[in-house]
């Protein structure tokens, strides 16, 4: 290889959050390859499902476990 990879990884690491993780999906898309069609299909058909049961109010999750999970998460580190 031309370059370090360490030195690859610290140019990387220094993106912004948003950088890093499109270039994580690119490198991860290189490689696993194409995704099939049929998986594709499938989970667009499971997420719609998912979604018609939370607009059906079938699925409801308790706001203190949100917030919770946001917490954890650190969504709300620098907001009030």
């Amino acid at each position: 290889m031309g370059r370090d990879l360490r030195q690859m990884f610290r140019e990387a690491f220094d993106l912004p959050e948003n950088e890093r993780a499109t270039l994580a999906g690119l490198l991860i898309e290189s490689i696993e390859g194409p995704p099939d069609p049929a998986v594709e299909e499938e989970w667009a058909a499971e997420a719609e499902r998912r979604w018609l049961k939370i607009e059906k109010g079938e699925v409801t999750i308790p706001w203190e476990e949100v917030r919770a999970k946001l917490f954890r998460r650190g969504y709300w580190r620098h907001r009030k």
